[in-house]
């Protein structure tokens, strides 16, 4: 039996239903139908630009962001596909803290949903730091889908880890 670490606290009828995509050979197919368009953020300055787009959409009060940017360090297999850190800095007398995001370089190449859905995320962090009840309902104000996507986000995880034949 194949083990599914992305689907972990899913229910085992879900485990079953993915393990017969990936023993027909559907999963990678499927997933290339339903998510056919890539975006166009492919550097740091796209990737600054696009996440404030959002920002500025959604959450204008919010403290502003210093930096966002592709990360090739964040692991997936440690369950990080983007980060936010606020960096605190003393500068002369005064305190002085930056916002971050990072985003996992997989998401370089990935459908534009998914990027989408991880932006969501960590920007969804600047007002939430638990994942609570207010994060999750902010997430879908920003992405009405968002629960769908993270689903299937953990479906192209699944996808991209097995072994190419």
């Amino acid at each position: 039996m194949t083990a599914l670490k992305y689907l972990a606290g899913y229910p085992e009828a879900l485990h079953q239903q993915v393990r017969e995509l990936i023993a027909g050979d559907r999963l990678g197919p499927w997933l290339e139908k339903r998510y056919a368009d890539l975006h166009t953020v492919r550097n740091d300055r796209q990737l600054y630009d696009y996440t404030q787009g959002l920002k500025e959409r959604y959450l204008r009060q919010s403290a502003p962001l210093s930096k966002v940017v592709y990360d090739s360090r964040l692991q997936v297999l440690k369950h990080a596909l983007g980060t936010h850190t606020t960096v605190s800095r003393i500068q002369g007398s005064r305190l002085k803290a930056s916002r971050e995001i990072r985003i996992a370089t997989v998401f370089r190449e990935a459908p534009a949903p998914f990027l989408k859905m991880i932006v969501v995320h960590e920007l969804a962090h600047l007002k939430e730091s638990d994942h609570n009840k207010a994060f999750y309902q902010l997430c879908t104000h920003m992405e009405a889908d968002y629960h769908q996507l993270e689903f299937d986000l953990r479906l192209y995880l699944t996808h991209l880890e097995r072994p190419t034949r």
